[in-house]
């Protein structure tokens, strides 16, 4: 009898241990969710093909000098020539462009279209006509086809 408690309680020790281990895992994971939240900054800058670009060198990104007339704001609509490194297989299929505010769930489509040649040094590029509606930091998801190809990190100035 008196080993069959030691048994029943070890059991019961180890799948406590367990569950406490599991919850703490979550709890972690939920606050490396709201860091990378709340971390987000606008991509750095680079250039090619003479242009400078706002995105992820050698990746993807488009025209884009943080001057007055390219800069983003609320309900303002731009061309912005995205481009696209990459290889051929991944760069087959429509390109997708979807926006997400920082701290919200929302996601919104900002363009979409088919992609075009070579272009400013990059294997593919895309014309586009962009908004966004509010003031913030934005991530612009690219998807080629159905897959995430990417992501390009903006700031909507105020009016």
């Amino acid at each position: 009898v008196f080993m069959l408690k030691k048994r029943i309680l070890l059991i019961f020790a180890v799948i406590l241990s367990l569950a406490i281990a599991g919850c703490k895992e979550e709890e972690s994971i939920g606050k490396k969710e709201k860091v990378i939240k709340n971390n987000w900054n606008e991509s750095s800058l680079f250039e090619s093909g003479g242009y400078t670009m706002i995105g992820e060198e050698g990746r993807l990104g488009f025209i884009y000098d943080d001057s007055e007339v390219v800069r983003f704001y609320p309900d303002k609509e731009q061309k912005y020539m995205w481009h696209f490194w990459g290889e051929e297989q991944e760069l087959e299929g429509e390109l997708k462009v979807v926006a997400t505010q920082e701290n919200e769930d929302e996601e919104i489509l900002v363009t979409s279209g088919v992609l075009g040649g070579a272009n400013n040094g990059a294997d593919k590029h895309a014309p586009s006509n962009m908004s966004l509606p509010k003031s913030g930091i934005w991530k612009l998801d690219a998807y080629i086809g159905e897959s995430l190809f990417g992501s390009v990190y903006v700031k909507v100035h105020e009016k």
